[in-house]
């Protein structure tokens, strides 16, 4: 091969070595989804959350109001709009659903039964609100690290969730703090959800 021909093809694998690393461009943007994230006070939202922001558990208050947090994953980005859990702000629950495009319902698994009555009570509620009904849900066991933790069969049977929420996408899946990577799990679950319904509204 003449010296010509062996310059070419040095150049030739320069220029392509230039346009991998210069000319790939900025990596697509990661979709955002705005969840409502909702649940009795000490249900465990607010930890949960934190968790998954790698935030200091010394730094968690429990929510009173609202609070906003941007929970990224790998092929998204969750802005979750998380809401108190006290008696006196759960009536107020539905003045912040507007722009929801999912919902995640986070509930104490070792409660006392009173607590999980209620807990049952607002969950069908959110199942069957009009701003709320459509769209995907996870629905979070948790404190499943505790003795008297329910397990999630006793949870789904004690919600009535298989003839409650039949026709409706929903993930109930068990989690405590002590298992990030179950609840990382769980949440890419919810993000399939939310993309499955996208392509939905973009067939439609």
């Amino acid at each position: 091969m003449s010296d010509l021909r062996i310059t070419e093809a040095f150049l030739y694998m320069d220029y392509l070595c230039f346009r991998a690393l210069c000319c790939k461009g900025p990596p697509p943007a990661r979709p955002e989804y705005d969840l409502v994230c909702i649940g009795l006070t000490g249900s465990g939202k607010t930890s949960l959350l934190s968790k998954l922001c790698s935030e200091s558990p010394e730094n968690v208050v429990s929510t009173t109001g609202f609070s906003i947090k941007a929970v990224p994953f790998q092929n998204a980005i969750l802005n979750v709009k998380e809401l108190g859990g006290a008696d006196n702000i759960r009536k107020y629950w539905s003045r912040y659903y507007q722009g929801s495009q999912g919902v995640i319902f986070v509930l104490d698994s070792a409660s006392s039964e009173d607590d999980l009555e209620a807990a049952r009570n607002e969950l069908h509620s959110a199942l069957q609100h009009p701003q709320l009904c459509t769209l995907p849900f996870l629905i979070l066991a948790n404190h499943q690290d505790k003795p008297a933790a329910r397990s999630v069969q006793e949870i789904k049977k004690y919600f009535e969730l298989e003839p409650l929420a039949r026709g409706k996408r929903w993930i109930l899946q068990p989690c405590s703090l002590d298992d990030v990577d179950a609840l990382k799990d769980s949440f890419s679950q919810l993000i399939n959800l939310l993309e499955e319904k996208d392509h939905d509204a973009v067939r439609m």
